[in-house]
């Protein structure tokens, strides 16, 4: 599958999912907060399948001078 996520969406994604997997592995919250292992998994690949079927990309173009 080809990359469709940019860096900082990447690290975002990270963040958002850690956060939401220790909020709930303390308690803070339900066990809802487990869905942060979607963001995690797909920060970490770098390709979001909803992206793909709305035909979105936050991955910057390269050049073809480099």
């Amino acid at each position: 599958m080809k990359v469709n996520e940019g860096r900082i969406d990447r690290v975002v994604r990270v963040l958002a999912g850690l956060g939401l997997i220790a909020l709930a592995a303390t308690g803070t919250v339900g066990v809802w907060g487990y869905i942060g292992i979607v963001p995690l998994l797909t920060g970490a690949v770098g390709v979001c399948p909803a992206y793909s079927l709305l035909g979105l990309n936050t991955c910057p173009m390269k050049s073809a001078n480099k």
